[in-house]
């Protein structure tokens, strides 16, 4: 009976007991004296008869996930239950999650009927990518008597792996797109014709070749060869700074989002995407190189990536850079900006690789420390809270502007917009290109 917990029938059966030994203690009959021992035997024997039930239906659960999750993307997971008995088993089960993983932990009450499968589903959200066991859940199944919760740990054995996000749908690169890039990210008048070719969902009307269309009685599209060749190159700072969390992912998890959704993104334009971690030194460097295999190799890296335990230098990232490509490019760099100071290494590094290449850099806001320098004053301390949030956004400003001076386009932004302005930046690239 280790570690259940009495349920109402049980609690009954103790009032009884006592009860009767008090009455017989006052009454003084004798023949009284052992009336107590018949309830209590009572529930002895019923947990007894509960714990050997419990131990006999062998409850197991299985988790069914999709075939891919992904970094910062919610998922519903499925959590099958089954036992061997005949009769139905009532389940409270607390769904534990592997670290990391964000999970509504409230209490599912469940009935498994014999022979059946119940089925509980959660949505959960992975934020580290990798590689995660899911090993055991925690239940306490109900005694068949009423007498008492008996507690569980059951086994659910699965390896989940977490990848870098993804676009799933067109939709989705145009909702990016339409921040203010969509108008750089799209072939335009005087672009050479590469070939012609079937019309795909989502073709904009100025790549449909009408001509061709009437003679085929179809709509056929335009391929341009105007953006091939653009070469891009993604700095992403995997230093100590980039563990700090940062809405529902630290860091480290937005970038790498972004990275994978730009290099998706660019190889399907057959641009030149390479890659470079780093912390107090180049961690891993990917060659700028197009096609889908590129893309493959570029998201493997950024799936096995974890955040250094080290201060980070892009001076080192950005000499890795000249040694890695010739040609001009645009080198998009994700870190934190904090440290750009006049003399700070990130200034160094954007002086290193300007004019040659285009360096913009890109950062993460706090959004805690936007909304505690407008927060209203409630408690004596709030206004020094308030004060020094305000001094912290005024101070990153100040840092945004200095990179900008220095001809290296800079921003921060909070996580939800990042993803746009280095799109952004992106379509800027290419214009300049064509002109």
């Amino acid at each position: 009976m280790s570690g259940a917990s009495l349920r109402g029938n049980a609690f009954l059966l103790v009032l009884l007991t006592v009860g009767a030994a008090i009455a017989s203690d006052w009454s003084g009959d004798s023949s009284l004296a052992g009336v107590w021992r018949f309830p209590a035997a009572l529930l002895l024997l019923g947990l007894a008869y509960e714990s050997l039930v419990v131990a006999r239906s062998r409850l197991a659960f299985e988790l069914e996930t999709p075939e891919q999750l992904y970094l910062g993307r919610a998922a519903v997971f499925r959590f099958a239950g089954t036992h061997s008995l005949k009769r139905s088993l009532q389940l409270e089960v607390v769904l534990t999650a592997p670290e990391y993983f964000d999970i509504d932990p409230q209490v599912q009450h469940l009935k498994v009927a014999g022979g059946a499968r119940a089925i509980i589903e959660r949505s959960a959200i992975p934020c580290r990518l990798g590689e995660h066991d899911w090993k055991q859940l925690n239940t306490r199944i109900a005694g068949p008597l009423g007498l008492a919760w008996w507690p569980r740990k059951v086994t659910c054995a699965k390896r989940v792996r977490v990848a870098p996000d993804l676009f799933r749908s067109v939709a989705e690169v145009r909702s990016v797109s339409a921040s203010g890039s969509q108008a750089g990210l799209d072939s335009g008048a005087g672009a050479e014709v590469l070939r012609l070719r079937e019309y795909r969902s989502g073709d904009p009307p100025r790549v449909i070749d009408w001509k061709a269309t009437v003679r085929a009685g179809r709509l056929i599209s335009r391929d341009f060869s105007q953006d091939h060749g653009l070469q891009i190159v993604i700095l992403i700072d995997a230093g100590r700074s980039s563990s700090l969390r940062a809405g529902n992912l630290d860091r480290f998890g937005h970038y790498v989002n972004v990275a994978a959704r730009l290099a998706q993104f660019a190889v399907e334009r057959e641009d030149l995407v390479g890659l470079i971690l780093y912390a107090d030194r180049p961690l891993a460097t990917l060659v700028p190189a197009r096609g889908a295999g590129a893309g493959v190799r570029l998201r493997a890296l950024l799936a096995a990536a974890r955040v250094e335990r080290t201060e980070s230098n892009p001076l080192y990232a950005a000499t890795r850079v000249r040694s890695l490509v010739r040609h001009r490019s645009l080198i998009i760099i994700l870190t934190d900006i904090d440290d750009a100071s006049a003399k700070s290494q990130l200034t160094q590094a954007v002086r290193f690789l300007l004019p040659k290449h285009l360096p913009f850099v890109a950062g993460l806001s706090s959004a805690a420390a936007e909304s505690l320098a407008q927060a209203p004053a409630r408690q004596w301390l709030d206004p020094y809270h308030s004060l020094a949030a305000q001094e912290y956004c005024i101070g990153l400003e100040r840092k945004v502007r200095a990179l900008n001076a220095i001809g290296a386009p800079a921003l921060v932004a909070r996580p939800e917009r990042l993803e746009h302005a280095v799109f952004a930046a992106y379509a800027n690239f290419q214009r300049q290109r064509r002109a």
